[in-house]
Protein backbone atom coordinates (compact mmCIF):
# COMPACT_ATOMS: atom_id res chain seq x y z
CA UNK A 1 0.00 0.00 0.00
CA UNK A 2 1.24 3.47 -0.83
CA UNK A 3 1.91 5.93 1.96
CA UNK A 4 -0.33 8.74 0.66
CA UNK A 5 -3.32 6.42 0.33
CA UNK A 6 -2.61 5.16 3.81
CA UNK A 7 -2.52 8.64 5.26
CA UNK A 8 -5.81 9.63 3.60
CA UNK A 9 -7.40 6.62 5.22
CA UNK A 10 -5.85 7.62 8.51
CA UNK A 11 -7.48 11.00 8.64
CA UNK A 12 -10.79 9.58 7.50
CA UNK A 13 -10.95 6.91 10.21
CA UNK A 14 -8.58 8.21 12.91
CA UNK A 15 -7.78 4.70 14.02
CA UNK A 16 -4.54 3.67 12.38
CA UNK A 17 -2.09 6.07 14.03
CA UNK A 18 -1.94 7.94 17.31
CA UNK A 19 -0.87 11.50 17.90
CA UNK A 20 -0.58 12.49 14.23
CA UNK A 21 -0.94 16.00 12.96
CA UNK A 22 -2.58 16.71 9.61
CA UNK A 23 -0.36 16.54 6.55
CA UNK A 24 -1.28 19.94 5.14
CA UNK A 25 2.19 21.23 5.91
CA UNK A 26 4.50 23.31 3.77
CA UNK A 27 6.93 21.63 1.41
CA UNK A 28 10.34 20.85 2.87
CA UNK A 29 13.83 20.46 1.50
CA UNK A 30 15.65 17.14 1.92
CA UNK A 31 19.41 16.98 2.23
CA UNK A 32 20.65 13.52 1.28
CA UNK A 33 24.18 12.33 2.14
CA UNK A 34 25.18 15.76 3.39
CA UNK A 35 25.23 16.95 -0.22
CA UNK A 36 23.21 19.45 -2.21
CA UNK A 37 19.52 19.78 -1.34
CA UNK A 38 17.03 17.85 -3.43
CA UNK A 39 13.94 19.49 -4.92
CA UNK A 40 11.18 20.18 -2.41
CA UNK A 41 8.76 17.33 -1.73
CA UNK A 42 5.65 16.85 0.37
CA UNK A 43 5.81 15.98 4.06
CA UNK A 44 3.86 13.13 5.68
CA UNK A 45 3.29 12.33 9.34
CA UNK A 46 3.75 8.77 10.62
CA UNK A 47 3.53 7.08 14.00
CA UNK A 48 1.45 4.64 16.05
CA UNK A 49 0.79 0.95 15.45
CA UNK A 50 0.31 -0.19 11.88
CA UNK A 51 -2.75 -2.31 11.08
CA UNK A 52 -1.79 -2.99 7.47
CA UNK A 53 1.33 -2.87 5.31
CA UNK A 54 2.88 0.53 4.71
CA UNK A 55 5.28 1.71 2.01
CA UNK A 56 7.33 4.89 2.36
CA UNK A 57 7.96 6.21 -1.13
CA UNK A 58 11.12 7.41 -2.83
CA UNK A 59 11.16 11.20 -3.15
CA UNK A 60 9.15 11.74 0.03
CA UNK A 61 10.10 12.95 3.48
CA UNK A 62 8.22 11.71 6.53
CA UNK A 63 7.79 13.18 10.00
CA UNK A 64 7.94 10.57 12.79
CA UNK A 65 6.04 12.10 15.70
CA UNK A 66 5.55 9.03 17.93
CA UNK A 67 6.76 5.46 18.09
CA UNK A 68 6.01 3.62 14.85
CA UNK A 69 5.23 0.00 15.73
CA UNK A 70 5.24 -2.73 13.08
CA UNK A 71 3.38 -5.73 14.58
CA UNK A 72 3.42 -9.41 13.65
CA UNK A 73 2.27 -10.11 10.11
CA UNK A 74 2.75 -6.51 8.93
CA UNK A 75 5.44 -5.28 6.52
CA UNK A 76 7.00 -1.82 6.54
CA UNK A 77 8.73 -1.06 3.24
CA UNK A 78 11.08 1.92 3.03
CA UNK A 79 12.21 2.69 -0.50
CA UNK A 80 15.58 4.16 -1.53
CA UNK A 81 16.09 7.84 -0.74
CA UNK A 82 13.39 8.11 1.92
CA UNK A 83 14.19 10.53 4.75
CA UNK A 84 12.40 10.14 8.07
CA UNK A 85 12.78 13.05 10.50
CA UNK A 86 11.93 12.20 14.11
CA UNK A 87 10.66 14.69 16.65
CA UNK A 88 12.49 14.87 19.98
CA UNK A 89 11.99 12.18 22.59
CA UNK A 90 13.19 8.74 23.69
CA UNK A 91 9.69 7.44 22.98
CA UNK A 92 10.00 8.32 19.28
CA UNK A 93 11.45 5.30 17.49
CA UNK A 94 10.70 2.63 14.89
CA UNK A 95 10.14 -0.87 16.29
CA UNK A 96 9.74 -3.98 14.15
CA UNK A 97 8.20 -6.66 16.36
CA UNK A 98 8.56 -10.43 16.27
CA UNK A 99 6.95 -11.82 13.15
CA UNK A 100 6.90 -8.42 11.40
CA UNK A 101 9.01 -7.52 8.36
CA UNK A 102 11.12 -4.47 7.58
CA UNK A 103 12.18 -4.11 3.95
CA UNK A 104 14.47 -1.08 4.03
CA UNK A 105 16.62 -1.26 0.91
CA UNK A 106 18.48 1.88 0.03
CA UNK A 107 21.34 2.14 -2.43
CA UNK A 108 24.85 3.56 -2.22
CA UNK A 109 23.73 6.64 -4.15
CA UNK A 110 20.29 6.88 -2.55
CA UNK A 111 20.40 5.65 1.06
CA UNK A 112 17.57 5.62 3.58
CA UNK A 113 18.08 8.23 6.29
CA UNK A 114 16.48 8.16 9.74
CA UNK A 115 17.39 11.39 11.49
CA UNK A 116 16.38 14.19 13.85
CA UNK A 117 13.80 16.82 12.98
CA UNK A 118 15.39 19.55 15.10
CA UNK A 119 16.97 22.57 13.44
CA UNK A 120 20.27 21.95 15.21
CA UNK A 121 20.35 18.17 15.66
CA UNK A 122 22.45 16.48 18.31
CA UNK A 123 23.07 13.07 19.87
CA UNK A 124 20.08 11.69 21.76
CA UNK A 125 17.42 13.71 19.96
CA UNK A 126 15.23 10.64 19.36
CA UNK A 127 15.16 6.88 19.81
CA UNK A 128 16.43 4.86 16.87
CA UNK A 129 15.65 1.65 14.98
CA UNK A 130 14.64 -1.44 16.98
CA UNK A 131 14.24 -4.91 15.46
CA UNK A 132 13.00 -7.84 17.55
CA UNK A 133 13.21 -11.45 16.42
CA UNK A 134 12.72 -15.04 17.55
CA UNK A 135 16.35 -16.22 17.56
CA UNK A 136 17.96 -17.68 20.72
CA UNK A 137 18.98 -15.51 23.67
CA UNK A 138 20.62 -16.70 26.90
CA UNK A 139 18.73 -14.47 29.35
CA UNK A 140 15.79 -16.90 29.39
CA UNK A 141 15.64 -20.66 29.42
CA UNK A 142 13.28 -22.94 27.56
CA UNK A 143 12.07 -23.14 23.99
CA UNK A 144 10.30 -20.02 22.85
CA UNK A 145 10.56 -18.11 26.13
CA UNK A 146 11.11 -14.38 25.62
CA UNK A 147 12.63 -11.42 27.38
CA UNK A 148 11.53 -7.78 26.97
CA UNK A 149 13.38 -4.84 25.45
CA UNK A 150 14.74 -1.89 27.42
CA UNK A 151 12.60 0.53 25.43
CA UNK A 152 8.91 -0.29 25.08
CA UNK A 153 8.99 -3.59 26.98
CA UNK A 154 8.70 -5.50 23.69
CA UNK A 155 9.18 -9.31 23.56
CA UNK A 156 12.16 -10.92 21.82
CA UNK A 157 13.97 -14.24 21.71
CA UNK A 158 13.00 -17.82 20.94
CA UNK A 159 14.39 -20.88 19.20
CA UNK A 160 14.38 -19.96 15.48
CA UNK A 161 18.04 -19.47 14.60
CA UNK A 162 17.28 -18.46 11.00
CA UNK A 163 14.39 -16.16 11.88
CA UNK A 164 13.86 -13.50 9.20
CA UNK A 165 12.94 -9.91 10.11
CA UNK A 166 13.56 -8.59 6.59
CA UNK A 167 16.27 -6.55 4.88
CA UNK A 168 18.19 -3.52 6.14
CA UNK A 169 20.60 -2.25 3.51
CA UNK A 170 22.14 1.21 3.00
CA UNK A 171 20.39 2.71 6.03
CA UNK A 172 21.80 5.59 8.10
CA UNK A 173 20.56 6.42 11.60
CA UNK A 174 21.57 9.86 12.89
CA UNK A 175 21.40 11.63 16.29
CA UNK A 176 19.70 8.70 18.05
CA UNK A 177 20.11 7.22 21.52
CA UNK A 178 17.56 9.15 23.58
CA UNK A 179 17.36 7.67 27.12
CA UNK A 180 14.08 7.06 28.92
CA UNK A 181 16.01 6.66 32.20
CA UNK A 182 19.41 5.48 33.41
CA UNK A 183 18.56 1.84 32.68
CA UNK A 184 16.56 2.25 29.47
CA UNK A 185 18.47 3.64 26.52
CA UNK A 186 17.97 3.62 22.79
CA UNK A 187 20.79 2.90 20.37
CA UNK A 188 21.26 3.67 16.71
CA UNK A 189 20.38 0.10 15.74
CA UNK A 190 19.08 -2.31 18.40
CA UNK A 191 18.89 -5.96 17.33
CA UNK A 192 16.98 -8.06 19.87
CA UNK A 193 17.07 -11.80 19.22
CA UNK A 194 17.33 -11.21 15.48
CA UNK A 195 17.90 -14.30 13.37
CA UNK A 196 20.36 -15.18 10.61
CA UNK A 197 17.62 -15.04 7.97
CA UNK A 198 17.66 -11.25 8.32
CA UNK A 199 19.87 -9.27 5.92
CA UNK A 200 21.87 -6.42 7.48
CA UNK A 201 24.38 -4.71 5.18
CA UNK A 202 25.74 -1.19 4.80
CA UNK A 203 24.43 0.51 7.94
CA UNK A 204 25.72 3.63 9.67
CA UNK A 205 25.07 5.02 13.13
CA UNK A 206 26.10 8.68 13.17
CA UNK A 207 26.50 10.92 16.26
CA UNK A 208 24.40 8.85 18.67
CA UNK A 209 24.18 9.40 22.43
CA UNK A 210 24.35 5.72 23.36
CA UNK A 211 25.61 2.65 21.50
CA UNK A 212 25.87 2.70 17.74
CA UNK A 213 24.80 -0.92 17.18
CA UNK A 214 23.83 -3.35 19.95
CA UNK A 215 23.02 -7.05 19.67
CA UNK A 216 20.90 -8.62 22.41
CA UNK A 217 21.44 -12.29 21.65
CA UNK A 218 20.43 -13.60 18.27
CA UNK A 219 22.30 -15.04 15.32
CA UNK A 220 22.08 -12.25 12.74
CA UNK A 221 25.14 -11.57 10.58
CA UNK A 222 25.94 -7.99 9.60
CA UNK A 223 28.48 -6.47 7.23
CA UNK A 224 29.75 -3.02 6.26
CA UNK A 225 28.99 -1.37 9.57
CA UNK A 226 29.99 2.27 10.12
CA UNK A 227 29.77 3.93 13.54
CA UNK A 228 30.93 7.53 13.71
CA UNK A 229 30.73 9.71 16.82
CA UNK A 230 28.96 7.34 19.24
CA UNK A 231 29.12 8.59 22.81
CA UNK A 232 28.83 5.17 24.46
CA UNK A 233 30.01 1.86 23.01
CA UNK A 234 30.12 1.83 19.23
CA UNK A 235 29.40 -1.91 18.99
CA UNK A 236 27.90 -3.79 21.92
CA UNK A 237 26.76 -7.38 22.33
CA UNK A 238 25.20 -9.40 25.14
CA UNK A 239 22.72 -12.21 25.91
CA UNK A 240 24.44 -14.85 23.82
CA UNK A 241 24.99 -13.10 20.49
CA UNK A 242 26.63 -15.53 18.04
CA UNK A 243 26.55 -13.76 14.66
CA UNK A 244 29.40 -12.73 12.38
CA UNK A 245 30.31 -9.06 11.81
CA UNK A 246 32.33 -8.30 8.69
CA UNK A 247 33.92 -4.97 7.71
CA UNK A 248 33.36 -2.78 10.76
CA UNK A 249 34.56 0.82 10.93
CA UNK A 250 34.47 2.76 14.22
CA UNK A 251 35.54 6.39 14.55
CA UNK A 252 35.42 8.36 17.79
CA UNK A 253 34.99 12.13 17.66
CA UNK A 254 34.05 13.11 21.20
CA UNK A 255 33.88 11.80 24.73
CA UNK A 256 32.95 8.12 24.45
CA UNK A 257 33.08 4.74 26.09
CA UNK A 258 34.42 1.65 24.30
CA UNK A 259 34.88 0.92 20.63
CA UNK A 260 33.48 -2.53 21.38
CA UNK A 261 32.00 -3.85 24.62
CA UNK A 262 31.18 -7.54 24.56
CA UNK A 263 29.29 -9.38 27.32
CA UNK A 264 28.68 -13.10 27.55
CA UNK A 265 25.40 -12.48 29.37
CA UNK A 266 23.28 -9.47 30.29
CA UNK A 267 24.91 -8.07 33.42
CA UNK A 268 21.97 -5.69 33.93
CA UNK A 269 19.61 -8.63 34.47
CA UNK A 270 21.93 -10.38 36.88
CA UNK A 271 20.12 -13.72 36.95
CA UNK A 272 22.09 -15.68 34.41
CA UNK A 273 25.77 -15.48 35.28
CA UNK A 274 26.02 -19.14 34.24
CA UNK A 275 23.97 -19.12 31.03
CA UNK A 276 23.27 -22.13 28.84
CA UNK A 277 25.55 -20.63 26.18
CA UNK A 278 27.84 -17.62 25.93
CA UNK A 279 28.03 -14.82 23.42
CA UNK A 280 30.51 -15.94 20.78
CA UNK A 281 30.61 -13.65 17.74
CA UNK A 282 33.16 -13.63 14.94
CA UNK A 283 34.49 -10.24 13.78
CA UNK A 284 36.40 -9.91 10.50
CA UNK A 285 38.08 -6.74 9.17
CA UNK A 286 37.77 -4.24 12.01
CA UNK A 287 39.08 -0.67 12.30
CA UNK A 288 38.76 1.37 15.52
CA UNK A 289 40.05 4.95 15.54
CA UNK A 290 40.27 6.61 18.94
CA UNK A 291 41.22 10.02 20.27
CA UNK A 292 44.81 9.19 21.15
CA UNK A 293 46.64 7.14 23.76
CA UNK A 294 46.75 10.05 26.22
CA UNK A 295 43.01 9.63 26.74
CA UNK A 296 42.01 7.09 29.38
CA UNK A 297 40.02 4.76 27.20
CA UNK A 298 40.03 1.25 25.78
CA UNK A 299 39.27 0.06 22.29
CA UNK A 300 37.76 -3.35 23.11
CA UNK A 301 36.46 -4.71 26.40
CA UNK A 302 35.49 -8.38 26.66
CA UNK A 303 33.79 -9.43 29.87
CA UNK A 304 31.05 -11.52 31.53
CA UNK A 305 32.29 -14.70 29.91
CA UNK A 306 31.99 -13.66 26.30
CA UNK A 307 33.87 -15.52 23.64
CA UNK A 308 35.00 -13.75 20.48
CA UNK A 309 37.27 -14.49 17.52
CA UNK A 310 38.65 -11.44 15.71
CA UNK A 311 40.63 -11.38 12.46
CA UNK A 312 42.36 -8.48 10.67
CA UNK A 313 42.12 -5.71 13.24
CA UNK A 314 43.55 -2.17 13.25
CA UNK A 315 43.39 -0.16 16.51
CA UNK A 316 44.66 3.43 16.54
CA UNK A 317 44.72 5.93 19.41
CA UNK A 318 43.87 4.24 22.72
CA UNK A 319 45.38 3.86 26.15
CA UNK A 320 44.39 0.17 26.07
CA UNK A 321 43.79 -2.06 23.08
CA UNK A 322 42.03 -5.02 24.72
CA UNK A 323 40.72 -5.23 28.29
CA UNK A 324 39.59 -8.70 29.38
CA UNK A 325 37.60 -9.06 32.60
CA UNK A 326 36.51 -11.97 34.85
CA UNK A 327 37.68 -15.55 35.06
CA UNK A 328 35.11 -17.01 32.65
CA UNK A 329 36.28 -14.66 29.88
CA UNK A 330 39.77 -15.95 30.53
CA UNK A 331 38.55 -19.52 30.20
CA UNK A 332 37.47 -18.64 26.67
CA UNK A 333 41.02 -17.61 25.83
CA UNK A 334 42.48 -20.75 27.36
CA UNK A 335 40.06 -22.96 25.42
CA UNK A 336 40.89 -21.23 22.12
CA UNK A 337 37.40 -19.76 21.74
CA UNK A 338 38.65 -16.18 22.15
CA UNK A 339 41.61 -14.61 20.41
CA UNK A 340 42.88 -12.23 17.75
CA UNK A 341 44.58 -13.07 14.44
CA UNK A 342 46.45 -10.35 12.52
CA UNK A 343 46.28 -7.13 14.51
CA UNK A 344 48.10 -3.81 14.28
CA UNK A 345 48.32 -1.25 17.09
CA UNK A 346 49.08 2.42 16.39
CA UNK A 347 49.44 4.87 19.29
CA UNK A 348 48.26 2.28 21.84
CA UNK A 349 49.97 2.29 25.23
CA UNK A 350 48.92 -1.16 26.49
CA UNK A 351 47.95 -3.82 23.97
CA UNK A 352 46.34 -6.27 26.42
CA UNK A 353 45.09 -5.83 29.98
CA UNK A 354 44.36 -9.22 31.52
CA UNK A 355 42.01 -9.01 34.51
CA UNK A 356 40.68 -12.54 34.07
CA UNK A 357 42.98 -14.53 36.43
CA UNK A 358 43.71 -16.72 33.42
CA UNK A 359 47.35 -17.73 32.97
CA UNK A 360 47.97 -16.58 29.42
CA UNK A 361 50.29 -14.08 27.77
CA UNK A 362 49.93 -11.57 24.95
CA UNK A 363 51.45 -14.19 22.62
CA UNK A 364 48.69 -16.64 23.58
CA UNK A 365 45.97 -14.09 22.78
CA UNK A 366 47.43 -12.39 19.68
CA UNK A 367 48.69 -14.03 16.48
CA UNK A 368 50.27 -11.94 13.76
CA UNK A 369 50.84 -8.65 15.60
CA UNK A 370 51.63 -5.99 13.00
CA UNK A 371 49.77 -7.80 10.21
CA UNK A 372 46.32 -6.23 10.61
CA UNK A 373 45.06 -3.71 8.09
CA UNK A 374 41.46 -3.39 9.27
CA UNK A 375 38.55 -2.82 6.93
CA UNK A 376 39.04 -1.05 3.61
CA UNK A 377 36.51 1.65 4.54
CA UNK A 378 37.13 3.79 1.47
CA UNK A 379 36.08 0.96 -0.82
CA UNK A 380 32.57 0.54 0.62
CA UNK A 381 31.60 3.78 2.39
CA UNK A 382 31.42 6.23 -0.51
CA UNK A 383 28.15 7.98 -1.29
CA UNK A 384 25.94 6.82 1.57
CA UNK A 385 27.80 7.53 4.83
CA UNK A 386 28.36 10.82 6.64
CA UNK A 387 31.92 11.83 7.35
Amino acid sequence: MKANKFLLGLFATAILFVGCADDDTADVTINNNGGDPDPTVSSNVIGGTLTEDLTLETGEEYSLESALIVPEGITLTINPGVVVRATTGSDVYIAVLQGATLNAEGTSSNPIILTSATATPGPGDWGGLIVLGRAPINSVVGGDATSTSEIGGLPYGGSITDDNSGIIRYVRVEYSGGAADAASENNGFSFYGVGSGTTVQFIQAFEGADDGVEFFGGTVNASNISIVGAQDDSVDWTEGFTGTLTDVYIEHRQSHDKGIEGDGFNTDIGNNSNPIFWSAPTINNLTILGLGSTNENEAIRLRAGTRALLTNVLIDGFAEGFDLDDSETGNGVLSGDTGVTDVTFVDVTLQLKNDTDGAFTDADFFTGVGNGTGTDYASWSSGWTRN
